[in-house]
């Protein structure tokens, strides 16, 4: 494994970017591990409706960036108190939804700093009931990426006050409030860290100790990084990106995660769909939406469309018959 030395970029449009450039381009015959700290930003799913996951207002005021990732799952706030990790390797087609396997080596680190974490749910690391860390993973072309916070000295009210929470998903969980839900590391440990720290701790722990051999940006590869960040992660279309009306709305939680539907009906048939959600997929969910458009709005007629259809590939745990009630 190799670690990908950042240089202490704060800016979350090139982080993102990193990530992605060393996915695409940097030997797949190489493990990578990146860590990155954000400046105050919104880190939204990749299937996500930007403007109903964020306090727009707040954002706005408080600078705030809103940064559309390519990873699924739920929006989630960074800042300077936030660790980031991100584990780049093969996708050797039984690690995609393993998040047990990435999440161990720090779960490992954290338990020998006393702090009793432990992997919780679909892809949280908790203690006790608190959240301190969620994670995502993302695949193409025989490649992936596994990564996740780590809320060590986070400003939580700024959580709560940035991003909208579907009550939904807080009565899922069977808890009052997203504030009651997560904690920061520090708030476990009698010797507070600091993020720096923080990192070598992981890194001795990861390494066994050993020397960490970092591989360092390139010129060229800083130049492939900067077009990345330009035209995706700094691009309104993508972090945003056009929502019409639509005349019907549905929206349940799935074992997998929220499934929320748009639909535009005309004369019987669908002109429009557009699917949002949290859910963990591989396929493009546009995939799916392109299917739907000039279906009749009747219930066989979905199923037909929707016959040869892998949910699993771009729902996660999402039953067929499920989604097609939803949709109707």
């Amino acid at each position: 494994m190799k670690f990908i030395d950042n240089e202490g970029v704060t800016d979350p449009r090139i982080n993102l970017a990193i990530e992605e450039y060393a996915l695409r381009h940097l030997p797949i015959d190489d493990t990578y591990l990146l860590f990155y700290v954000n400046e105050p930003s919104i880190i939204v799913g990749k299937n996500q409706n930007t403007i109903e996951e964020i306090n727009k207002e707040y954002v706005e005021k408080n600078h705030i960036h809103v940064v559309r990732r390519l990873s699924g799952g739920g929006a989630v706030y960074h800042d300077l108190g936030n660790l980031n990790f991100s584990f780049l390797t093969r996708d050797d087609g039984e690690s995609f939804s393993n998040f047990q396997k990435f999440t161990s080596p720090v779960i490992n680190a954290l338990q020998k700093l006393g702090v009793n974490a432990q992997l919780s749910g679909r892809n949280d690391i908790q203690v006790g009931e608190k959240k301190i860390s969620g994670n995502a993973q993302y695949t193409t072309k025989g490649r992936m990426f596994s990564h996740g916070t780590l809320l060590l000295d986070s400003e939580i009210e700024k959580v709560v006050d940035a991003l909208k929470v579907n009550a939904e998903k807080i009565r899922s969980k069977g808890i009052k409030s997203i504030r009651s839900r997560v904690a920061n590391i520090n708030e476990f440990l009698e010797d507070k860290l600091t993020v720096d720290e923080l990192k070598k701790v992981l890194l001795d722990d990861i390494f066994a100790g050993g020397d960490v051999e970092t591989y360092k940006l390139t010129e060229n590869d800083w130049k492939g990084i900067k077009q990345i960040s330009n035209e995706r992660y700094g691009n309104w279309d993508w972090n945003y990106g056009k929502s019409p009306k639509f005349d019907l709305h549905r929206s349940k939680r799935f074992e997998g995660g929220t499934i929320d539907v748009r639909l535009n009906v005309s004369k019987g048939e669908i002109t429009d769909c557009k699917i949002f959600g949290d859910f963990f997929g591989v396929g493009e969910v546009s995939d799916v939406e392109e299917l739907l458009i000039g279906v009749k709005y009747e219930k066989n007629a979905l199923h037909e469309a929707l016959a040869d259809v892998d949910m699993s590939y771009y729902f996660g745990k999402a039953p067929r018959e499920g989604l097609i009630e939803l949709i109707y």
